[in-house]
């Protein structure tokens, strides 16, 4: 279910002594006392509304308003789905990664950034290897240097703990 963030104010709810009238063709009335504007929009079997609550006077339009509300509803779950969700994909490796898994996470990476996701990628130091940290920096600027066809270094090598990482995303021309 989608809902407007803001209610606007309709028939009786509306606080003001006259308002700018605009019909529901879009052409305007003119400053009218509110108990006529109401009038006026029940005679058609719509609703007066709020639209402009700040304007000297208001300004109100003659509407249906539920079907205002359902076509407001639509329209925001149109630009909802045509919304990217854009995802970091982590891939986690160590200090001494062999050769063959290298090149499979590498691979995983490619395709990760070619999906439109950005890719994290995580080298864990454990016990004494936090000591030796250039060498989880030799294995990222590896996987820089193998993905850079592609990929951008969007946040360069930085050790936080017993972590090192580092963040690539899609270049833009590709």
């Amino acid at each position: 279910m989608f809902f407007i963030k803001q209610e606007l104010p309709i028939n009786r709810q509306i606080r003001a002594k006259e308002v700018q009238l605009i019909a529901e063709t879009g052409e305007k009335l003119g400053v009218v006392a509110l108990n006529v504007a109401i009038e006026k929009a029940e005679e058609k079997n719509l609703d007066l509304v709020l639209v402009s609550p700040n304007a000297n006077p208001p300004v109100c339009k003659i509407m249906n308003y539920g079907k205002y509300k359902f076509e407001q509803a639509k329209k925001e779950k149109e630009a909802k789905k045509k919304q990217k969700v854009l995802e970091i994909k982590e891939i986690r490796v160590t200090p001494n990664i062999e050769e063959h898994d290298f090149g499979f996470k590498c691979k995983n990476a490619r395709k990760f950034l070619q999906d439109g996701n950005k890719v994290k990628i995580t080298v864990r130091f454990r016990g004494r290897e936090v000591n030796n940290s250039r060498a989880g920096e030799v294995v990222l600027e590896k996987f820089i240097n193998e993905l850079e066809d592609i990929a951008i270094v969007e946040k360069a090598p930085k050790l936080e703990g017993r972590n090192m990482f580092t963040i690539l995303a899609k270049k833009a021309n590709i």
